[in-house]
């Protein structure tokens, strides 16, 4: 089958990209290699796909190329372009959120209205839909009330997705992603700087106490779970997590136990738009779809470890 990834040279892009390519398939990749982190980094992510003639790279930004030409003869369409970010989507930031964000997201949708090949339409969104949320585990059911401007970008696209479904019947389907981590995570995501700073015996800053809770997922799950959603009921919304939710704390002793050093941390106030907990209950994608996370957080962050030692 032929697919189109959006964002294909990032952090999880690229990782799904490398799997649909590994099964067979043709792999049109688009990213538009914004500078919100070095672009060596991202053609770092794909040098392993430019070696495969299944993968075609295309530059161009989703919020203004001619896109119909993108979709032709694709089959299924898996949108991760995004701008990402929490802590830096607030201010003038924000218009770059809502381009990237929203923007990009209804002309891809509005392109694909018209595809008489698309089977399914797969947006990748986030827990930061959610905000503070309203019960533990979190259910898709529970009422989205983000406190970031990233998050409400990212709701925003979700509801897109569903006025698209519900008026032309764009096979869409949205993945809230639960913190993804892994080999290749973006450099200005928490592991990532705790293991390059230790590395270097430099002071690591944490914002709070450090005993907020994340629902850390492993990139090989969240790829997985991305790919059996693209054999999903068109309109579902579903929650990807790794199983269980952690504290931030616990994650640093789990590096300082890899690593055999010991973490310089540094407490600072939390950050405008962090919410304390998340924890996803995946109970509707493993009935629906039979996801199952298969990488513990120790064994995952010691791949991430080593690859970012490497």
């Amino acid at each position: 089958m032929k697919c189109l990834v959006t964002g294909c040279a990032g952090f999880i892009g690229s990782h799904l990209s490398e799997a649909l390519a590994s099964e067979g398939h043709s792999v049109l990749g688009v990213d538009c290699f914004t500078d919100y982190y070095p672009r060596r980094i991202k053609a770092s992510n794909l040098l392993a796909l430019r070696k495969t003639k299944r993968f075609e790279l295309v530059e161009a930004d989703l919020s203004s190329a001619k896109l119909p030409p993108l979709l032709r003869d694709v089959e299924y369409v898996f949108h991760l372009a995004a701008q990402p970010g929490v802590r830096a989507s607030w201010g003038t930031s924000f218009s770059h959120y809502v381009k990237d964000n929203v923007v990009a997201t209804q002309r891809l949708l509005e392109a694909a209205k018209h595809s008489p090949t698309i089977k399914s339409f797969v947006f990748a969104s986030s827990s930061s839909i959610y905000g503070d949320a309203e019960a533990f585990p979190t259910p898709e059911s529970a009422a989205p009330r983000p406190v970031s401007p990233y998050g409400t970008t990212k709701l925003a696209g979700e509801n897109l997705c569903h006025v698209y479904f519900r008026n032309y019947s764009v096979p869409a389907v949205a993945l809230r992603y639960f913190t993804v981590y892994g080999p290749r995570q973006r450099p200005d995501m928490a592991f990532n700087i705790f293991i390059s700073k230790m590395t270097r015996g430099e002071e690591i800053e944490v914002y709070g106490d450090g005993e907020q809770r994340r629902d850390f997922t492993f990139v090989a799950d969240t790829v997985a779970a991305t790919m059996l959603a693209s054999q999903a009921r068109p309109g579902s919304v579903y929650n990807v997590g790794g199983g269980s939710s952690t504290s931030l704390n616990h994650v640093i002793s789990i590096i300082e136990s890899i690593m055999g050093k010991k973490a310089r941390i540094k407490l600072l106030h939390g950050a405008l738009g962090d919410v304390r907990d998340t924890s996803a209950n995946i109970r509707r994608i493993r009935t629906d779809l039979g996801y199952k996370p298969g990488t513990t957080l120790a064994d995952g962050l010691k791949k991430q470890v080593a690859a970012q030692l490497e």
